[in-house]
């Protein structure tokens, strides 16, 4: 254990190890009280913020017993972002400057993550500094893959195409504007094969851009082959939705609308004005004309955590499905779009999720199992026009779990105008208010 802490003392201080030896008794005191903490937290996004907070408000911690590391300057609401690429709000009043949602109780290592050390309880940080730990929370997210599309990263850039993308701070604003410019032609909406955030959002833009064209008198539902505007949704999935109940009244909708529907067709190229397609099985590659297209790339864990011990054989972190425990590392835990949890990755989902995993770590922390049991709870706000969203909440295999069919019986695939609310105005309110500080449990209301 001493060898140990002399070699965390030349770490901390990024000096030779003959500096740190002269400076001993003031690095090991500095070592000892900026490095070890009894939790870390990784991630200073949706999950991250919200479990951070609600383990702060337990009383159980004194300052810096928490740590929380992130390289980010920014936290953004990226379920908003939706809204950004239909002209309802602009990226910028989605956006806050990260140290300013971490309460001062915690230590902030703005740095990246290098590596994990599980068997040591040991973080190593990008600048090679090492973080000890007795629980860890790992919570970064996953990153978007731009490159999984050939042609993609160019076209994003260029001002002149009418390639844009909502899944991305850089990127969302110009969706809208591509949007407005299309006068006739063809417009494809694109969603990949794998895991993506929010599996609902690549057909949210899509209904509001074919609602913008309809007021516009550019497209015409009844009447969709003498429209101006031809609009194609080309998914990588079999369905329109994961879930069968709301997969139905999409498939209705989208039948309704004129949607030409390309199922399991993969975006993986873009050239000009055409967009190539895998198909599944090794059928030959699709290609399509497009006067505008929106595109959704691939995702996936951060390479950190894909090729760490704590991860599974996809690459994230493995967890126990109901008490977000790792598999391996009893001390370990993940919640949030990096964990293996089979459910839709959203911000919703980390409402139901975060309180689960703080409640089983404060038991662990106690000596005791874990007790508290994720049900996959999950949702999806799903705009459906401007003025109407179809809220889809669900757990585990895709079972309905809707908040408002329970308290007073309506059904939730019909789409409302109470719900659009929620997403466009109450959702991003009560997030910057309460979620991001721990306080907020979705369904379940605020937490004391």
């Amino acid at each position: 254990m001493f060898r140990s802490r002399v070699k965390l003392a030349a770490w901390t201080t990024g000096r030779s190890v003959i500096t740190a030896q002269k400076n001993f008794a003031t690095a090991s005191s500095v070592s000892s009280t900026a490095r070890n903490h009894r939790v870390v937290v990784i991630g200073c996004g949706t999950a991250g913020l919200a479990i951070s907070h609600q383990l702060l408000r337990s009383g159980k911690f004194a300052q810096d017993d928490i740590a929380v590391v992130d390289p980010a300057a920014w936290h953004h609401y990226q379920p908003g972002w939706t809204l950004v690429g239909g002209g309802l709000k602009t990226k910028e009043e989605l956006r806050s400057p990260l140290n300013s949602l971490i309460n001062p109780k915690l230590k902030f290592y703005n740095d990246s993550v290098a590596a994990f050390f599980p068997e040591d309880n040991l973080v190593t940080l990008g600048n090679g500094d090492k973080v000890s730990y007795k629980q860890l929370v790992v919570a970064p997210g996953i990153s978007v893959n731009y490159g999984s599309v050939k042609g993609l990263p160019e076209a994003l850039a260029s001002p002149d195409s009418l390639v844009s993308s909502i899944y991305g701070y850089d990127t969302c604003d110009k969706v809208f504007r591509t949007i407005e410019k299309l006068r006739k032609g063809v417009a494809i909406f694109t969603q990949p094969t794998g895991v993506i955030k929010c599996a609902g959002a690549p057909q949210k833009i899509m209904w509001l851009a074919l609602d913008y064209w309809k007021r516009a008198g550019l497209y015409d539902p009844s009447n969709h082959s003498g429209s101006m505007i031809k609009i194609n949704f080309a998914t990588g999935l079999p369905v329109m939705f994961g879930v069968p109940k709301y997969s139905a009244k999409l498939e209705e909708m989208r039948n309704e609308r004129g949607v030409d529907g390309l199922f399991q067709h993969d975006l993986v190229a873009i050239e000009g004005n055409t967009a190539t397609f895998a198909r599944p099985d090794g059928k030959a590659h699709v290609t399509k004309q497009f006067d505008l297209l929106h595109v959704v790339p691939k995702m996936g864990p951060h390479p950190f955590v894909k090729n760490s011990a704590l991860a599974n054989e996809a690459g994230y972190v493995d967890v126990d499905e109901g008490t977000t425990r790792h598999n391996k590392y009893p001390n370990i835990w993940s919640a949030g779009d990096a964990s293996s949890l089979p459910t839709s990755k959203t911000a919703a989902a980390i409402t139901s999720e975060a309180p689960v995993l703080v409640h089983n770590l404060l038991r662990s922390m106690e000596g005791k199992e874990p007790e508290a049991t994720y049900d996959g709870y999950t949702s999806c706000p799903l705009l459906t026009e401007y003025g109407k969203v179809l809220l889809a909440e669900f757990k585990y295999g895709g079972q309905p779990k809707e908040t408002f069919g329970n308290w007073l019986g309506i059904d939730q695939a019909i789409p409302r105008r109470a719900f659009y609310h929620l997403k466009k105005d109450f959702f991003p309110w009560v997030y910057r208010k309460s979620m991001v500080k721990g306080t907020w449990a979705g369904p379940k209301g605020w937490i004391n």
